[in-house]
């Protein structure tokens, strides 16, 4: 048993799963790989997520400590930006693994 953020997981893998699963967390964080994005930006770069969803999945990445939110406020209007965190960056491998199998499922199995 491991116990992560409060929350304790069977293995390894559900721990993984439990952090970064979910259909959109992997995109929000693939999206972030090499960029800084606003709030607005990842809804441009996701449309298919809803504004709720996306505001739930990117609290609960920041709580894992996968994303940073930073805040603008010295003159309206608001600005927030999101990156990844020094521990977000080590699940780019991880990442980048999942492209490539799409790529190659994209590759061979869709015509």
């Amino acid at each position: 048993m491991y116990t992560f953020k409060g929350k304790t997981y069977p293995c390894c893998t559900s721990l993984t799963m439990g952090i970064i699963g979910g259909k959109w967390k992997t995109v929000i964080l693939y999206h972030l790989i090499d960029k800084t994005l606003r709030y607005n930006e990842l809804r441009k770069e996701i449309p298919s997520v809803t504004e709720r969803t996306l505001s739930l999945q990117l609290k609960t990445l920041e709580n894992d400590g996968l994303i940073e939110r930073k805040v603008y406020t010295s003159k309206p209007p608001l600005k927030v930006e999101y990156k990844l965190t020094e521990f977000g960056k080590t699940v780019i491998p991880l990442i980048k693994s999942i492209i490539d199998w799409g790529e190659l499922v994209i590759e061979t199995h869709i015509k």
